[in-house]
């Protein structure tokens, strides 16, 4: 069985070889931003990110949007709220000033945060919002035989 070796200082996903895709240094880019697998910033992004797997922000990164994804791990600098279906990293030196919805929040000593916090499991809560909402059948007053 074939393994790969990953340096242990540097754990995180963006670290492997399992990284799709990277907004380098140096970059800017607006617009919405949709993937699959996991995206590593490490520039300026302005606009909106839907994915349901890893989105890692870099430290110096700055990042201006409303994020829903499956887990987020932030280094560098978040603007907007986060929807989170797995979990929200928060390690330092990381700034964060939006609202973070997520069943799983870690926030490391030194980050700044600012905004609120929601913990619940995103895909129960979409469940039990339709078992909830769904309005009975209305009774029939009067039914007719043919």
């Amino acid at each position: 069985m074939a393994m790969l070796k990953r340096d242990d200082s540097n754990n995180t996903p963006a670290a492997s070889s399992d990284l799709n895709a990277l907004l380098g240094r140096g970059s800017e880019f607006e617009g919405k931003l949709t993937f699959e697998g996991t995206v590593r910033i490490d520039g300026k992004f302005t606009g909106t990110i839907i994915t349901g797997d890893v989105l890692v922000v870099g430290e110096g990164a700055k990042v201006s949007a409303e994020i829903t994804c499956g887990t987020i791990i932030v280094h560098g600098e978040v603007n907007g709220n986060i929807r989170a279906k797995n979990a929200v990293e928060l390690h330092h030196p990381a700034k964060m000033r939006g609202n973070v919805e997520s069943p799983s929040l870690m926030v490391e000593k030194g980050v700044v945060f600012e905004g609120q916090s929601k913990m619940e499991n995103l895909s129960t809560e979409k469940n039990a919002l339709q078992k909830t909402s769904s309005v009975p059948a209305p009774t029939p007053i009067a039914a007719v035989k043919s």
